[in-house]
């Protein structure tokens, strides 16, 4: 896992920056017992009640992953004049979210959802909501409160659309437009059918089930993608991000992004999307792409599936799960040549640039991290071709390396600029290169372009070389010297 994506998560909660959430508020709580015997007074299980509690849910959900993740979050949301809205407005204000634009309304009830569980088994489920749709002064004192928040100026907007009323298609054009004046990006977690209403939001993150419903189709389509493409499209959204379960999450931009899912055990896929959404605004509010910020997003997603309810991520959950996700990634970076064209053959199907450069690398120093960070830079991936032991004493003399090969990859495994590493112990390189067709090919500038072993290979197939400037006064051999000096 990248070394940015750590860095950036460590980061959460160190800026001054804060989202705004709008949407369909609703308090979630759980009844918890085990179940032993059938009722004697009709076919149905006792649930021995031993857990009863509270959570947030719906849009207010999406703002605690947002709070518990560091970003300062305000709310827009309708509740009742009763116990539940209370309870619910304590709850997410205690994690520090900021429910002061949180709407009163006598003419509903708060949304709620009782849920009761015998262990993991969900028995039944008891909602608590009206069907009315927003009356005149309703929607005025959302209108009302939007334009307050955005006066406050947030980074992002998320929309949080349970199809409960709050945002209809008046709404969600007054907000995307006020928005897009004030060149705010708008996040959509959507609803319905019809998503003419969400038309020039920043991006949407329809589940795959949702994603078919309003293409038209069926979730198995195998042209779900394309279909989900051509809706991008028409909604003029700057991205699409499909979250598909258990098959992870797939970004539709110029071209498609697949993040394959990472969770191990699933318990409960409530609030899954909620999770995801906040992680990609956090992503974004950080500067992060849309693809690093939905990796991120996957991997929060991944957590919260595997408790039981609707329970947000963490920041420190999120970062010990890069960490030890960052440690196992680097110790998979070096590979065999099997694995190796693996990993470029899926790189290639997303239109990634692969570059490859290869080398000895014996006492790693700053020339070496220089040229590899600038070689990285020439595409998306970086394959570093490695000299075996044997290899570099042919080259070097028998006094070397210093460095074994298993250590020498390893070191350079943990790099962010290398994407993968491979040890070869031919003369040259040619028949790795030749293996896996590579689109750019780079060596230090001390070489001239016809000196490059595999150049006229690489351009054959359309690619190209690239020679790169070295850092003076750098080298293992000046190391060496001054050691024995």
């Amino acid at each position: 896992m990248s070394d940015k994506l750590f860095n950036t998560v460590k980061t959460f909660g160190s800026q001054a920056q804060h989202a705004l959430v709008i949407g369909d508020v609703m308090l979630d709580r759980y009844l918890i017992g085990n179940v032993d015997r059938i009722s004697p007074e009709a076919p149905v299980p006792v649930v021995l009640l031993n857990e009863q509690n509270e959570r947030a849910g719906g849009a207010a959900n999406v703002a605690a992953n947002l709070a518990l993740l560091g970003i300062k979050t305000h709310i827009i949301g309708c509740v009742g004049n009763d116990a539940e809205g209370d309870s619910l407005k304590i709850r997410i204000s205690a994690i520090g979210v900021d429910t002061s634009a949180i709407i009163n309304t006598k003419h509903r009830p708060t949304i709620a959802k009782t849920r009761i569980l015998g262990g993991h088994q969900q028995m039944l489920r008891l909602d608590q909501e009206s069907s009315a749709a927003f009356n005149d002064e309703e929607v005025c004192q959302v209108l009302e409160a939007v334009t307050t928040e955005l006066a406050r100026q947030p980074s992002i907007v998320i929309l949080s659309d349970y199809a409960k009323g709050l945002l209809n298609d008046t709404v969600c054009q007054q907000i995307i437009s006020a928005c897009k004046k004030q060149s705010i990006p708008v996040l959509v977690d959507p609803k319905g059918r019809d998503y003419t209403k969400y038309k020039g939001a920043t991006a949407l993150t329809p589940n795959k089930k949702e994603t078919a419903e309003v293409c038209g189709t069926h979730p198995d389509d195998a042209d779900l993608i394309n279909k989900a493409a051509a809706l991008k499209e028409s909604l003029a959204l700057d991205f699409l991000a499909v979250t598909r379960g258990e098959e992870g999450i797939t970004l539709v931009d110029d071209t498609t992004h697949q993040i394959d899912a990472t969770a191990q055990k699933v318990f409960d896929v409530s609030g899954a999307g909620d999770t995801v959404i906040a992680t990609l605004a956090a992503g974004l509010i950080h500067a992060l792409s849309p693809i690093e910020s939905l990796q991120l997003a996957n991997l929060a997603a991944g957590i919260v599936v595997g408790k039981v309810g609707t329970i947000p991520v963490t920041r420190e959950e999120l970062i010990e799960t890069l960490a030890r996700l960052q440690s196992s990634t680097q110790a998979h970076k070096v590979c065999d040549l099997n694995q190796l064209i693996g990993k470029v053959d899926g790189w290639k199907k997303t239109n990634q640039k692969v570059v490859f450069t290869n080398g000895c690398f014996d006492l790693l120093h700053a020339g070496h991290v220089t040229y590899l960070e600038a070689a990285k830079k020439r595409g998306d991936k970086l394959i570093l071709g490695l000299n075996t032991d044997r290899s570099v004493s042919a080259i070097k003399g028998p006094t070397r390396p210093v460095v074994n090969q298993g250590d020498r990859a390893r070191v350079l495994a943990a790099l962010e600029s290398v994407d993968a590493v491979i040890l070869f112990d031919e003369d040259t390189p040619l028949q790795l290169i030749n293996a896996i067709k590579p689109d750019v090919i780079t060596k230090g500038s001390d070489y001239t372009v016809d000196q490059v072993v595999g150049g006229k290979e690489v351009e054959s197939w359309g690619g190209e070389i690239a020679l790169i400037d070295l850092v003076e006064g750098r080298s293992t051999s000046n190391i060496i010297q001054k050691l024995n000096s």
